[in-house]
């Protein structure tokens, strides 16, 4: 089965068309704006967009949410964390959590999946901290300050330890399955 991945981003689709490969998903890229609810969760913003944009893609489809929940932040900027990003970045993240002994954090990554019948929202996080600079290394997003639980490294600095566990990963081998069913 060949499906759309609604995105404007080319590091989510090339990462998640890597990813789906492996499972021999075959995918796609449409790029077709959706206005995003404000919502507390991923799951919410993805489905709201999959059913804005259903009677619009007549193919199967998926939409991915995802954020950065920050636990010393009260889970900030979490579904704001893209508009976060391009607003105050790396540094701004630094700077609200300059003092914070507690730097737990969580990346999610929500997908919302339209097989033509039914629909489907599938959940992948991964647990870690944030770091206290920007690592040197480059990176998508927050990837120069997220690091990993069990792990020394940003995923920035550790891209195979990323293509292994990342969130959007744990995510897509769910869509991957929900798909075979």
């Amino acid at each position: 089965m060949k499906l759309f991945f609604i995105t404007g981003s080319k590091h989510k689709f090339r990462e998640a068309e890597r990813i789906l490969k492996e499972y021999n998903v075959i995918i796609g890229r449409k790029d077709v704006e959706c206005e995003e609810i404000r919502a507390e969760n991923c799951e919410n913003v993805a489905l709201d967009c999959l059913r804005q944009l259903r009677s619009e893609v007549n193919e199967p489809f998926f939409i991915e949410d995802s954020g950065l929940f920050i636990k010393a932040l009260n889970g900030f900027p979490g579904t704001f964390s893209s508009w976060v990003f391009k607003k105050i970045g790396n540094e701004g993240i630094l700077e609200l959590m300059r003092g914070k002994e507690v730097r737990d954090a969580c990346f999610v990554s929500s997908i919302a999946a339209w097989d033509g019948k039914e629909e489907a929202v599938l959940r992948g996080e991964v647990k870690g901290y944030i770091s206290n600079k920007i690592s040197k290394e480059k990176g998508f997003g927050y990837d120069p300050i997220f690091i990993p639980e069990g792990s020394r490294k940003t995923f920035a600095e550790d891209h195979k330890t990323k293509m292994m566990c990342s969130h959007r990963r744990r995510a897509l081998e769910k869509l991957a399955k929900w798909l075979r069913r």
